[in-house]
Order: structure tokens, then sequence, then C-alpha cells
């Protein structure tokens, strides 16, 4: 199982939102109410950009055991699950 590094950055004032940001994974960026809302969103979208990818036939983006976000207030692995069947003609 591939696992990716997404940095949370939180909410700074009243009414703003939790940006999630997949370094390793280039254009998965989303966000959310809170934390936990968040999470779910990244992982919606990594596997959305996945699905495409393998689509067009493309490989998926190699995680960097590297990456990094100093401006970021957490960083955690976040697992990909890919579940492929028959292309849709």
């Amino acid at each position: 199982m591939l696992r990716y590094h997404v940095a949370f950055h939180l909410p700074r004032t009243a009414g703003e939102l939790v940006v999630a940001e997949v370094l390793d994974f280039p254009g998965a960026v989303t966000q959310g109410f809170d934390l936990p809302d968040a999470r779910l969103m990244v992982a919606s979208v990594m596997e959305d950009l996945a699905h495409m990818l393998l689509e067009e036939g493309k490989p998926l983006p190699t995680p960097n055991a590297d990456a990094t976000a100093p401006d970021a207030d957490l960083i955690e692995l976040v697992p990909l699950s890919v579940h492929v069947g028959a292309l849709r003609v």
C-alpha cells in the first residue's frame, strides 16, 4: 500500500478552513471545516486523482520519504487505497 505525506495547515482565525496538501502527490490539495473533515476530503481527492491517472495509463506518483513542509502545522502519512476494476468504455 502506498502512503503519502499530507501537510495540514490549521486555521489562524475563526471562519478559516483546514487546508490539506499531499506533498508527494502533485495536484492533491483540498480543505475541510476541521481536521477530521480535512482528513476525509484529502483521502477522497487522492483516490479520485489516482483513478484519473490510472484510467489515463499513467503511473501513480512515488511517495517521497523526505517530503517536508516547514510551514505545516501537522504532517501525517495517509494510505492510498485504489480498487481497480474493469474500465468503462
